[in-house]
């Protein structure tokens, strides 16, 4: 089994070595990443809509978070396991955040956590930094802020957008995560804001700079239809596989074909 992935190791890799994430939300799919050599597995707040079927982000719930997160944790050997801290589990207090942070940590075993924000999330950063809870920072596009957003929109376009993702990016690194994503950003101001940190950035739709980069599973896998993100690249079509699969096995059954003598006891 190779050496398990961790902060210090994600950190060391800026500059030399391309970081690999992708989200799970269940032992087999992590057991897979893993054993491929994903170093860092998101088990991302998308699964409300990857996986129980919300039309965003927003419902999922701490409890339902941390079900998968104990999952993927107990499937990754190698890889480093991040929880996606939910819609409203830390944006109260840095109390709030200390507490359900824990959670995640202590009860279904991830080895970090991910909260959106800047500036403005420094001070929580900071408060679970320093209890021994480490952080992944995000910045540019938070799904959890999509409707103050007004939509999936790219942001940092114009030059004080740009300044203040930046900024948030400097802010989220002194307060002290480990690195940092970057959703749905021109790829220029993804190079800035990489070239300008200390910490590994992992870039969604943020450019080929990147220290690193993730993308939903199911995106890549083929395993999900209803949004398609540009930024998102197709290396299967699972999804396809599984249905023509499933119209076989009914086939099978419906003429008599399955179970064959193979299939049954004497």
């Amino acid at each position: 089994m190779s050496e398990k992935w961790n902060t210090a190791r994600i950190r060391k890799a800026k500059g030399r070595e391309r970081i690999v994430c992708l989200t799970a939300h269940d032992y087999s799919t992590a057991r897979i990443l893993d054993a491929a050599g994903v170093q860092l597995i998101l088990v991302g707040d998308s699964l409300a809509m990857t996986a129980l079927g919300y039309s965003s982000t927003l419902p999922v719930t701490m409890r339902e978070m941390l079900h998968h997160a104990a999952a993927v944790a107990r499937a990754a050997r190698s890889a480093m396991v991040v929880g996606d801290m939910p819609f409203m589990s830390y944006q109260l207090s840095p109390e709030q955040a200390l507490r359900n942070a824990a959670r995640f940590v202590k009860t279904a075993g991830a080895d970090a956590v991910k909260l959106e924000g800047g500036a403005i999330r420094a001070e929580t950063i900071s408060l679970l930094t320093s209890n021994g809870i480490p952080v992944l920072g995000h910045i540019g596009l938070t799904p959890q802020s999509v409707r103050e957003m007004g939509g999936y929109k790219v942001q940092g376009r114009q030059p004080e957008q740009a300044k203040k993702l930046l900024d948030d990016a400097l802010a989220v690194e002194e307060a002290g995560a480990f690195a940092v994503v970057i959703e749905c950003v021109p790829a220029g101001l993804g190079e800035r804001i990489t070239n300008a940190l200390g910490i590994p950035t992992i870039g969604i739709g943020a450019g080929p700079s990147c220290d690193g980069q993730i993308l939903v599973t199911n995106d890549i896998l083929g395993l999900y239809d209803e949004l398609s993100p540009k930024f998102a690249k197709r290396y299967a079509e699972i999804g396809a596989g599984i249905a023509e699969a499933v119209r076989a096995y009914k086939a099978d059954v419906q003429e008599g074909r399955f179970p064959g003598p193979g299939h049954c006891f004497s």
